[in-house]
């Protein structure tokens, strides 16, 4: 990737974290994880660089081998970084999206064999007879303009609700996709086999079912479907060497979760939470409860994710192997230690800045975020 200009924010970064009782690393699971371990001691001086200003509620990015950045806004827009600029063009022929509250064009990935097939793979809120619907389609890139576009999983059925797209987009390595969607502001939509909201959907990379899904004979269930009982998972990321799907999904107030999605699971909304309804109403008195997947991690109060990377490089000391979760109304990014399938704790970087939309980590191993209100792209720079 190339080197891109960058604007300091003039932020700079000394994060020392006291170090967790080692007798207390133990996994989080049904636990405020606020309330729990911090992250072990790690001093890192870092910068926050901001590379481009003036994103419109910028959603997902996605690193195309020629150096350029797309970035989606949930208005319908793609927009190009290049050269660290923003271009004035934005990506043509960009579907139509559903832009209704949360809804809208969403996230955007590259196919792991982009260098040979060339594939680009987004999600968005497509309009339709009812409203609005989670859509997958993927295309390909030709100068400034999309070509071969493919709609490869719309969610049915389309709902008027301005509310709980998801939607992240993941390849595992092994030739499958998965694709995150909400329940739609419908709590019992997540617990229904028969629509595809509030789920995880399992596809080939064309949009083929696989016939190992777990529900793909069940009689009036839809076979895309891998996971259920989830609220609205607004970030999901493959471990490949430990072979772990992370996710993380919005609660009410309170009960936001990190999970590890896995076939055929229930991860229990609304039927077990550890948050409350909005109006201070209880939804369920049950936090866990037999045959339903516990949370890894739980925050209460809410931060509000969206967006997690985890950390393969070696540019950050301390921090390989950790999930970064961007936070919406926390306002900070949330480092998670993880150990196995288990966290161990937790500290907040740069806190109070602005929401963090999306982060990632870049082919040149550095992490990257879009943040809205102000929309900005960042880099965050070691800087020892």
């Amino acid at each position: 990737m190339k080197k891109m200009k960058l604007l300091s924010l003039g932020i700079v970064c000394l994060l020392i974290i006291s170090c967790a009782d080692k007798n207390a690393e133990t996994n989080m699971n049904s636990r405020d994880s606020n309330n729990a371990n911090q992250a072990n001691r790690v001093a890192v001086k870092m910068s926050a660089d901001t590379i481009v200003t003036g994103l419109q509620n910028p959603w997902g990015m996605a690193f195309l081998p020629d150096g350029r950045v797309l970035i989606t806004e949930r208005a319908g827009t793609i927009r190009i970084v290049k050269d660290g600029k923003l271009q004035p063009e934005n990506v043509k022929n960009v579907p139509a999206v559903y832009a209704n509250g949360q809804g809208g064009l969403l996230d955007i990935t590259l196919h792991p064999e982009y260098n040979q097939n060339g594939w680009i793979y987004f999600s968005y809120s497509k309009p339709g007879s009812g409203g609005g619907s989670t859509t997958l389609t993927r295309a390909k890139l030709n100068g400034n303009a999309f070509t071969d576009l493919q709609e490869l999983f719309v969610v049915k059925p389309f709902v008027g609700s301005g509310v709980h797209f998801g939607s992240r987009i993941v390849f595992d390595g092994n030739g499958y996709v998965y694709v995150s969607t909400g329940e739609r502001g419908t709590k019992t939509n997540a617990q229904d086999l028969s629509n595809h909201n509030g789920k995880v959907m399992r596809l080939h990379d064309d949009g083929r079912v696989p016939s190992d899904n777990p529900f793909v004979n069940t009689p009036n269930t839809q076979p895309e479907i891998w996971c259920y009982g989830n609220r609205n998972i607004q970030g999901m990321v493959y471990d490949k060497a430990n072979n772990i799907l992370w996710a993380h999904e919005h609660g009410p107030r309170g009960g936001d979760e990190i999970n590890i999605i896995q076939k055929g699971k229930n991860y229990g909304w609304p039927v077990t939470t550890h948050g409350i309804d909005y109006s201070g109403s209880i939804i369920s008195n049950d936090k866990e409860k037999e045959g339903i997947e516990p949370p890894v991690h739980v925050w209460t109060p809410s931060i509000a994710p969206c967006g997690m990377t985890l950390v393969t490089s070696d540019r950050y000391r301390g921090w390989k192997g950790n999930l970064l979760v961007g936070a919406l109304a926390g306002q900070h990014i949330a480092r998670v230690e993880v150990d196995g399938n288990k966290t161990k704790g937790e500290e907040k970087l740069l806190n109070g800045m602005a929401r963090f939309r999306a982060v990632t980590e870049a082919p040149d191993g550095y992490i990257y975020a879009v943040t809205e209100s102000p929309g900005m792209f960042i880099r965050l720079t070691p800087q020892d």
